[in-house]
């Protein structure tokens, strides 16, 4: 299970929804093996002022909440593809694009009315 929370600035972003969907999904289809039909993401996008730092107005701060289980290896791999592929599609320099995996022991979610750790998934996580 990977959920990912992405946060931007509305008037940068607002109208590029998928195509920002698109590209984060497919970086974590190719490193992390999620399925095609697997996509859960959510955009916190920000007023102009409410996003603060050091970067500019295009800055894409993406978080991935997900059980625990992949590898050093997996992670390093979704790092690689978010500045080799998600980045130059975006057209976002390196300093404009964030990435923090979150992981969390599947015994911690609640999903379709079950623990997580109850849950049959049709997609390995220990990649």
């Amino acid at each position: 299970m990977a959920q990912v929370k992405i946060y931007g600035n509305r008037s940068v972003w607002g109208g590029r929804r998928a195509e920002v969907s698109d590209a984060l999904h497919a970086a974590l289809v190719k490193t992390w093996q999620l399925p095609q039909d697997k996509r859960f993401h959510r955009f916190l996008l920000l007023d102009d002022g409410d996003l603060v730092a050091p970067r500019s107005a295009a800055y894409l701060v993406v978080e991935v909440v997900c059980f625990a289980g992949r590898s050093r290896e997996a992670k390093r791999a979704l790092v690689a593809a978010m500045y080799d592929d998600v980045a130059p599609v975006l057209g976002l320099a390196a300093d404009d694009l964030e990435l923090v995996v979150i992981e969390s022991p599947r015994e911690n979610w609640g999903i379709r009315g079950r623990s997580g750790d109850e849950l049959a998934l049709t997609y390995r996580v220990d990649v």
